[in-house]
C-alpha cells in the first residue's frame, strides 16, 4: 500500500476510533449518571420508536461496532499488517452503516455529515490503494490480453 494512503488511512481511522470511544463513553456515563445526562446525552425523545430505553446500549455499540474496527484498521495500517486493507474496508463500512442507522432515529446533524464523509474517505482511499480508482477519477480496467497466433 502506498505510504501516503496508508498514513492517511491510519490517521483517519485513528481519529474515528478515538472519537467513537469518547462518544460511546459519554453516552454510557450520561445514561448512568443523570447529572451528566443533559450535557452528554441527546434528548430522550430520539429513543422513542427504538429498541433502547437509554443511551447505554447504543454507547456500548458505538465503542464496539465503530471504534473497534476503526482501531484495528488504524493499528493495522501502522504496523503494515497484510490484512489492513480488509480492516479498513470493514471500518469504513461500519462507520457508514452506523450513520445510516443513526439517521433513522436522530434528526440530521453536522456530525453525521462529517462521519459520513470520513467513512467514504476511508473507502475511497482503499480503492485508490488497491488500484481500482485512478487519482484522475477514472476507473481502471484490466488490460485486454493480446491474442497470440496459434501454431498449427
Amino acid at each position: 500500500m502506498n505510504r501516503g494512503i496508508r498514513t492517511t488511512l491510519m490517521v483517519v481511522a485513528g481519529f474515528v476510533a478515538l472519537t467513537a470511544l469518547a462518544g460511546g463513553a459519554a453516552l454510557i456515563v450520561g445514561s448512568l449518571n443523570p447529572a451528566f445526562g443533559s450535557i452528554l446525552v441527546p434528548p430522550a425523545e430520539y429513543l422513542q420508536g427504538s429498541p433502547f430505553g437509554s443511551y447505554a446500549v447504543p454507547g456500548l455499540a458505538l465503542i464496539l461496532l465503530v471504534g473497534g474496527p476503526q482501531a484495528v484498521a488504524s493499528i493495522g495500517c501502522g504496523v503494515r499488517w497484510p490484512w489492513a486493507p480488509v480492516a479498513c474496508a470493514a471500518a469504513g463500512f461500519s462507520c457508514l452503516i452506523w450513520i445510516f442507522v443513526q439517521m433513522i432515529f436522530i434528526p440530521f446533524s453536522l456530525l453525521q455529515a462529517i462521519y459520513f464523509v470520513l467513512g467514504m474517505l476511508e473507502l475511497g482511499l482503499l480503492l485508490l490503494a488497491m488500484g481500482v480508482l485512478h487519482p484522475a477519477g477514472v476507473l481502471r480496467t484490466a488490460p485486454v490480453a493480446e491474442r497470440r497466433p496459434t501454431v498449427r
